[in-house]
């Protein structure tokens, strides 16, 4: 069975080995301090569980948002970043996962594709990001534009129009010791 509890990843609610395995998805990059949010983990886990996380590679160019983030630096503009973009490169995640104590060690790069219909699909998305929608509001009518057709310009169209690009994430996950 399982059961969701919202809680401080830093602080997690729970008793030592509590646990079979703990994950993390797509979060260790917004957590102010991951190699403490990798201990609890650790420490809720029983020994010969599993700790497991995954995250867009933020800073290798994995992101799903990136191509649109490459053309707002390109202008001068800073979108809003995650407290922790290291995090979520490969070596980082292998170091926090050694450093916790954790055994077994296995890694993997997860790619995938994103399709939309066309570049007003593909916008629309993107404009509901949090971190891209602010900072599109902020900017002049004119600079936005500009960065539209950049964005436009960066990625491949098929004959009907359909833009496809691809986003990759880091995965590792490790055993506690017994």
């Amino acid at each position: 069975m399982a059961q969701f509890h919202q809680g401080d990843a830093m602080a997690l609610p729970f008793p030592d080995r509590s646990f079979d395995a703990a994950a993390m998805a797509l979060v260790i990059f917004f957590v102010p301090d991951p190699a403490k949010s990798v201990a609890e983990m650790v420490r809720v886990v029983t020994p010969g569980g599993t700790v497991a996380a995954y995250a867009w590679d933020m800073a290798g160019g994995g992101f799903p948002l990136e191509p649109v983030l490459a053309e707002l630096r390109g202008a001068g503009f800073s979108p809003a970043r995650p407290p922790s973009v290291e995090a979520s490169k490969m070596d980082v995640l292998q170091d926090l996962w050694a450093h916790a104590g954790l055994v077994d060690l296995g890694t993997r790069r997860i790619d995938v594709e994103r399709s939309f219909v066309d570049f007003d699909d593909f916008w629309g998305a993107v404009s509901l990001a949090p971190s891209l929608g602010s900072v599109f509001k902020s900017m002049p009518a004119d600079d936005l534009e500009r960065i539209k057709d950049r964005v436009r310009a960066r990625l491949r169209q098929d004959a009907s129009g359909r833009i496809t690009y691809g986003a990759f994430a880091n995965a590792i996950h490790g055993r506690v010791r017994g």
